[in-house]
């Protein structure tokens, strides 16, 4: 297990959002949970904890309660190897949701993620590239590999 993974605080949906990013991940499995026995602020059999793994990534989701909502200052990123891949995942995490720019959008469980060409950090070292992706609410991989040609 790395030794740093992100925690997520959700109101009281960690459950369904668990199983939510399962379904949509290839993969992915459910790793452990911890259900309350009647003890701190959730109700005996409730889910408090749930961890996930995403593609290789571990991910704690915790029903907090609504003192915390998720903010694009933290975000998850999914890297895409094609255009299919990345309308897939833009498409169904959209569900619910709210698109933002440049690739991001926030997920009908508020948590903030980055729709993005596995080779992204090269492509936009190219000036046209960036100037690009920053017209872009989805990313067009083709048309932002055209701007980093010229």
């Amino acid at each position: 297990m790395p030794k740093v993974t992100p925690f997520l605080w959700f109101n009281d949906n960690a459950e369904e959002a668990a199983e939510y990013y399962l379904a949509l991940f290839p993969g992915s499995k459910k790793l452990a949970e911890l259900r309350s026995r009647g003890v701190g602020p959730w109700p005996e059999g409730k889910i408090a904890t749930i961890t996930i793994e995403l593609m290789g990534q571990e991910l704690t989701l915790m029903n907090g309660g609504p003192a915390h909502a998720h903010t694009p200052a933290f975000s998850l990123v999914a890297a895409c190897k094609d255009q299919a891949e990345l309308d897939h995942y833009w498409d169904r995490l959209l569900e619910g949701g709210q698109a933002m720019a440049c690739g991001w959008l926030t997920d009908k469980f508020g948590l903030c993620w980055q729709i993005v060409p596995e080779r992204i950090g090269d492509i936009l070292k190219h000036p046209k590239a960036m100037a690009a992706m920053m017209t872009m609410v989805k990313f067009d991989i083709a048309a932002l590999e055209l701007a980093a040609e010229d």
